[in-house]
């Protein structure tokens, strides 16, 4: 009887061992891209503890990398959940993961449908609309942005995951962003240096109030699910954060402060050149009759811009009639509270210190720069 248990034993682990795509680790996994040969969807739907499953079999042909060319097929496991189901047809690309085993043993999953190609041509259409109204300043807002990015990925993302604290850079990084893209954008005089100054106070009074307010109502920093999963990085980092959290509302009102600051200084600038016999008081009165004009509309971008991203979670609350004490009180919600408000807060306090700095410059004795 024992040795019919071990005959037994030992072929199953034969077998098992002859199945690498489900008991064995992978010895390369690539990500790359493919397309859509024929697909056969069963027909059949089969419950598995509770949860209705679907199988399509797919044969595809990889476009890129070390397999380009070749012809692959595979399963396409699909629930009732359309959330997460990637449902394709012939013809469809699609981003699969190519994992090699031992004895050159390959399975070829479907990860995600291919989107890069309509992204690349929605940027090339930003690009070349930028290009076409903006003619000269249209290319320095291109190379702004491309600067921007640079320093955000490049500089900021790798110093916050070396653990560093992410207040201290991210306004530094803000400050070197609104620097550059200002000289780049307007040169360096008068106006550029009121609208920097301007800027750079707007958001860092941002922060200040956010951090201040933040740590007073107890914001945790992770009520976004991405906060959450930065716990199982493997760099095995330990975030702040809160730190995180307040660095991303300085980063997030940088643009529309930095609009605003360059807006006002920039009509402030033209009112003067318009009229030069303006005293410094009609001066700066002037720059915030039309600060007046931009705050509403202004403070509407950054509120708007936080709740259109919300509107789900918004719609869930109102489905279930939760109370609004309830709402306003979760973390999540007092989050983009703050991050709202503090940002508005930095914007239109950024109107009257933009003015107040250009029309000291400009009415200013001696040679403008």
């Amino acid at each position: 009887m024992k040795k019919s248990i071990l005959i037994i034993i030992f072929i199953m682990l034969i077998s098992c061992s002859n199945v690498y795509g489900e008991f064995a680790e992978p010895l390369t996994a690539y990500t790359e891209k493919a397309v859509v040969l024929a697909v056969e969807e069963t027909e059949e739907v089969e419950e598995i503890e509770g949860i209705l499953s679907k199988i399509q079999y797919i044969q595809l042909k990889i476009t890129s990398g070390k397999y380009k060319g070749q012809i692959f097929e595979t399963e396409n496991h699909m629930s009732d959940n359309i959330a997460y189901d990637i449902v394709v047809q012939k013809g469809d690309r699609v981003v699969v993961v190519i994992e090699e085993y031992e004895n050159e043993y390959i399975e070829v999953y479907i990860s995600d449908y291919a989107r890069q190609s309509q992204i690349f041509y929605l940027l090339g259409l930003f690009v070349l609309l930028i290009i076409l109204i903006g003619k000269k300043k249209g290319i320095k807002a291109i190379l702004t942005l491309a600067i921007t990015i640079i320093m955000v990925v490049k500089i900021l993302l790798p110093l916050m995951l070396k653990g560093i604290n992410p207040i201290p850079i991210s306004i530094i990084i803000c400050i070197l962003i609104t620097v550059v893209t200002i000289l780049i954008i307007s040169g360096f005089n008068n106006k550029s240096i009121a609208a920097i100054i301007g800027t750079c106070s707007g958001f860092i009074i941002a922060g200040i109030i956010a951090y201040i307010v933040g740590i007073n109502i107890r914001l945790t920093g992770l009520s976004a699910e991405e906060a959450t999963m930065l716990m199982y990085l493997p760099q095995e980092i330990d975030f702040d954060f809160k730190s995180l959290l307040f660095s991303g509302i300085i980063l997030g009102a940088l643009g529309a402060i930095m609009d605003v600051g360059m807006s006002i200084a920039s009509s402030i600038e033209e009112i003067h050149n318009a009229n030069k016999n303006l005293t410094k008081k009609e001066l700066f009165n002037a720059g915030m009759n039309v600060g007046k004009d931009i705050m509403g509309t202004m403070t509407n971008t950054l509120i708007l811009a936080y709740t259109g991203s919300s509107i789900p979670l918004l719609l869930l609350f109102m489905g279930y009639e939760t109370s609004m004490i309830k709402i306003m009180n979760l973390d999540i919600i007092a989050t983009e509270i703050v991050r709202s408000l503090s940002g508005s807060i930095g914007l239109v306090l950024t109107i009257p210190l933009t003015a107040l700095i250009a029309t000291a410059l400009i009415k200013r004795e001696g040679k403008s720069y």
